[in-house]
């Protein structure tokens, strides 16, 4: 069934989600703050700024008026940064319909209340509508998605009709869509990945190899699980798209501006000068500072976060942070033998 659908944010993936959409005959209204990059995606059919080089589809009309973007949709799909999640739904709250689906694909926690995406749109949005939201997710590199490149994904919900909607609105031959009831799971391992991406970046900036990147990928979906779990999420989203598939994506890949930033990082490049470079959000950076607090205030141990954020905010050499993970006391591999943790 074609639906009018709104998407809240015209980045690299709310840009490449709109021609998913599009491309099944959806009509599409995407919106920005930008009266320049709205122009050129309604004469031109591009945005150069965040996805070079891709044709968007005639069925994408942009605009800035964010009433105009949400009257009357059926769907309203939010891909802003994370730490404007709050505002943006501030200001939906009195025009989205109130039987209208949300999805939301955003990767990262508010930094100032350390809540969750779900968390901070239950707490600014209707009931009503909070209760049905969808939380996308997985292995999604937006460069590959507009190009039609095959991507599989996961959209987590605690409506099971929710689900099913959302796998049915994006669903097609080049995007392939799973359902998962995990909520906490889907929107933790999302979250925490870029952390590790950033972890990646640095070690094959410093020149390492398969080795340690192997590892780092290993040991750091172990942190990423031993969180999710305490903080309620199902062992199985773990090893799943929103886990796993998310994070080797995340982790081995020059899209990643996570993996861009920590590259440059191991290279001896200051992290404002990083962020400058780069020109884009990169929410492992947030992630990084809100998990190591969630981290000492959940009792979890977490050491590969902990010497990123030294890494990051404390000015420590990172070829010193990996000496002092390779130094650390020997432990267990498995949680289940050291149910303390590492």
């Amino acid at each position: 069934m074609i639906q009018n659908v709104a998407v809240i944010g015209a980045g690299s993936w709310g840009t490449a989600l709109a021609t998913v959409l599009a491309d099944n005959g959806h009509q599409v209204s995407i919106w920005m703050r930008d009266p320049k990059q709205a122009d050129s995606i309604n004469h031109d059919h591009v945005n150069e700024k965040y996805l070079p080089g891709a044709k968007l589809s005639a069925r994408i009309v942009a605009t800035t008026d964010l009433r105009l973007a949400v009257s009357e949709k059926q769907v309203v799909l939010v891909a802003v940064p994370s730490h404007a999640m709050r505002q943006i739904c501030r200001d939906l709250a009195p025009l989205v319909a109130e039987e209208a689906l949300l999805i939301h694909a955003v990767k990262g926690f508010e930094l100032e209340t350390l809540k969750r995406m779900s968390e901070v749109i239950s707490e600014e949005l209707p009931s009503a509508i909070a209760s049905r939201l969808a939380v996308l997710s997985g292995p999604s590199h937006a460069e590959e998605v507009v190009k039609r490149q095959p991507t599989t994904v996961v959209v987590a919900s605690e409506s099971e009709e929710s689900m099913l909607r959302a796998q049915d609105l994006l669903m097609n031959r080049n995007f392939r869509v799973y359902t998962n009831p995990d909520v906490v799971g889907a929107e933790i391992a999302g979250a925490l990945k870029n952390i590790i991406a950033l972890g990646a970046g640095i070690s094959d900036g410093l020149g390492f190899g398969d080795n340690a990147k192997a590892a780092l990928l290993t040991r750091g979906l172990a942190e990423i699980s031993r969180l999710g779990l305490k903080m309620g999420a199902m062992p199985p989203t773990f090893s799943g798209l929103a886990g796993i598939g998310d994070l080797v994506a995340t982790c081995t890949s020059k899209h990643s501006r996570n993996w861009r930033a920590g590259f440059l990082l191991g290279q001896g490049k200051k992290l404002d000068d990083v962020l400058n470079e780069i020109g884009m959000v990169v929410e492992g950076v947030r992630t990084t500072r809100a998990a190591n607090v969630i981290a000492e205030r959940e009792d979890v141990e977490m050491p590969i976060t902990h010497v990123l954020y030294a890494i990051l905010f404390e000015g420590k050499d990172p070829r010193k942070g990996v000496e002092k993970l390779m130094g650390r006391l020997k432990t267990y591999e498995m949680e289940y033998l050291n149910p303390d943790g590492e």
